[in-house]
């Protein structure tokens, strides 16, 4: 975290551009207060507009008025997006005493809340370690908003989790979800395309039989939320008969497997159905070699049947995270149509996992609700977070890459704070620890007041 996030409150962050807001600065504690306010003045920078040394013409570095009644209070009117400094000088000495950011934002992003969250991630119903209660306890200590549980083959695990924390208060949202991965039905009718079905209301592998269906029956209850129509169970024949329908239809080209590529627009489309997203993923994964051909990749992401790219998932090595970044520029400079992206960590292991957190996806959403989230994402306002490194990387628009950046600086530090601090009671709470409903029921709708009082919408 910034020292200065220690020493001084800033708020709101976040504001419209071209509209007055009262910002106010509140020192955080006897050591940080200004001793002598009449020898200090204000000064606002647009990070855009230039070194005023340079351009005096832009007229970047203003002075603004302000108050001081143990806090600093001004009201200004920035002009346009973009991340603003507010600068504290002494003014005997023309000394900076203080930086601190906001930023100012056009309208269609005003009302949008970032929300931090994992769209792809498995526990110990599939090959991950950690029940789903416990996975999801340890990803809300890690600041995540949200997340999906995406067991291969397994749509329930996410549903155990959701009623695990039923009856608590808690602002983390669990959204069902699951890894789809449909039967082999003939030596030239496969399908190893890994899909992940994000918030669908219903599991699209249970509509074979498979592990699901072997390990908790055919209850319709184990197989959807919120009493959603469920579509009626087919075998491999009725399945292998409907993808080999869609193959005509398709116009695949030579080169590409009909019934691969038919056998994912059948799984796509049923997510959509769901109402869920569909995810492309990992196609740069090895396993054994790149788990995708490269020229089925290319074709998929040129004709997107899917609703959003894993540009980012779970592996720490530069060929999957760094060619798939490098695969969506190049696809976008050749001129195919655009299509959503998300960062995901692909973890099997919550806790001593080096990969655990190597990816998420931010986003910009006016809830952090299912169907607000999947509308945010296929509206293009989602960017993927490369967390390699401690220096982390971008991907995707970048004006969202702008303000994503500003975001993990300056809000997500205070606002991981209080994701912690709840994700450590809900683990109390799966595991049976005594008061720790109680907590959770004190600290609920902390985060929603933090998120209030810093975007002023």
């Amino acid at each position: 975290m910034k020292t200065e996030l220690h020493y001084y409150d800033i708020f709101p962050k976040a504001f419209p551009a071209g509209k007055e807001v009262e910002i106010t600065i509140k020192p955080l504690g006897y050591h940080a207060e200004f001793k002598n306010p009449e020898n200090i003045y204000l000064a606002i920078y647009g990070l855009e507009d230039g070194n005023p040394r340079d351009y005096p013409y832009r007229e970047n570095g203003k002075t603004v008025d302000f108050t001081y009644d143990g806090v600093i209070k001004f009201k200004y009117e920035f002009p346009y997006e973009q991340e603003y400094f507010i600068r504290i000088f002494e003014k005997d000495t023309n000394k900076r005493l203080l930086q601190l950011s906001v930023y100012a934002l056009a309208q269609d992003l005003c009302g949008r809340y970032p929300l931090i969250g994992d769209l792809h991630m498995h526990t110990c119903r599939s090959d991950g370690r950690q029940a789903p209660a416990i996975v999801s306890a340890n990803y809300r200590k890690h600041g995540y908003d949200f997340f999906a549980i995406t067991d291969h083959n397994r749509y329930y695990p996410s549903l155990e989790a959701i009623e695990t924390y039923k009856d608590v208060p808690i602002e983390f949202n669990i959204i069902p979800g699951e890894e789809v991965h449909l039967p082999d039905v003939a030596p030239d009718h496969i399908n190893d395309v890994h899909i992940v079905n994000f918030g669908g209301k219903y599991s699209v592998n249970a509509i074979l039989k498979d592990e699901h269906t072997e390990e908790f029956g055919n209850d319709i209850e184990k197989r959807r939320i919120d009493g959603f129509p469920c579509p009626d169970q087919i075998d491999e024949d009725s399945y292998r008969a409907e993808v080999d329908a869609l193959i005509p239809t398709l116009n695949i080209p030579e080169g590409i497997e009909p019934f691969s590529y038919a056998s994912c627009v059948w799984v796509f489309n049923h997510i959509r159905k769901a109402e869920g997203l569909g995810i492309f993923c990992h196609p740069y994964w090895i396993s054994n070699v790149y788990q995708v051909p490269e020229t089925f990749t290319d074709y998929m992401l040129k004709t997107h049947p899917f609703d959003a790219f894993e540009v980012l998932g779970g592996e720490s090595y530069y060929e999957q995270n760094g060619l798939q970044t490098h695969k969506y520029y190049e696809v976008l400079a050749k001129g195919y149509d655009k299509f959503p992206i998300v960062g995901s960590t692909d973890s099997h292991s919550s806790v001593n996992n080096d990969n655990a957190y190597v990816a998420s996806t931010m986003v910009f959403s006016p809830a952090n609700e299912r169907v607000a989230i999947i509308d945010s994402i296929k509206k293009f306002y989602s960017i993927a977070i490369d967390g390699i490194s401690k220096e982390y990387r971008l991907v995707g628009d970048f004006r969202l890459a702008k303000y994503a950046n500003f975001l993990l600086k300056n809000y997500f530090p205070l606002h991981d704070d209080l994701c912690y601090e709840e994700g450590r009671a809900m683990k109390d709470y799966a595991c049976g620890v005594e008061g720790a409903k109680e907590t959770l029921e004190f600290i609920s709708g902390r985060v929603q007041k933090q998120r209030e009082k810093y975007f002023a919408f």
